[in-house]
């Protein structure tokens, strides 16, 4: 690791992204949209016990299930993509407008990191 990238690496790390975990999803058309009101049930196509998806900045990383954390919700990884597969989706989503496009380097990744705070 370069002095640049030792220097950049504690503000990088610091970065906030965020982290989706995705129950279902579903196409519904425009005027279902409209007649939605309050007590609607909005039905998924997903089984209550398969896994839910865990997204960085829209692209999947991990699964898990749903945890009881207190009052709150949470997610048991089950799976984890790979180190390389998670910094790819968080220089998905830094910088200059999200392009998709990953930086070539560790430097390039953290300068479009940082630019995009």
């Amino acid at each position: 690791m370069s002095e640049r990238q030792a220097s950049t690496m504690p503000s990088v790390m610091r970065l906030h992204v965020p982290v989706i975990v995705q129950l279902a999803s579903r196409s519904m058309r425009v005027g279902e949209v409209l007649r939605l009101a309050p007590g609607t049930i909005v039905e998924l196509p997903k089984s209550a016990d398969t896994e839910l998806e865990l997204f960085v900045n829209n692209r999947p990383i991990g699964c898990g299930r749903a945890v009881k954390v207190g009052e709150k919700f949470g997610i048991r990884l089950s799976f984890l993509g790979d180190v390389a597969e998670r910094l790819k989706a968080v220089a998905a989503g830094g910088g200059s407008g999200g392009t998709g496009v990953v930086p070539d380097s560790p430097e390039a990744l953290a300068d479009r990191l940082l630019a995009g705070r």
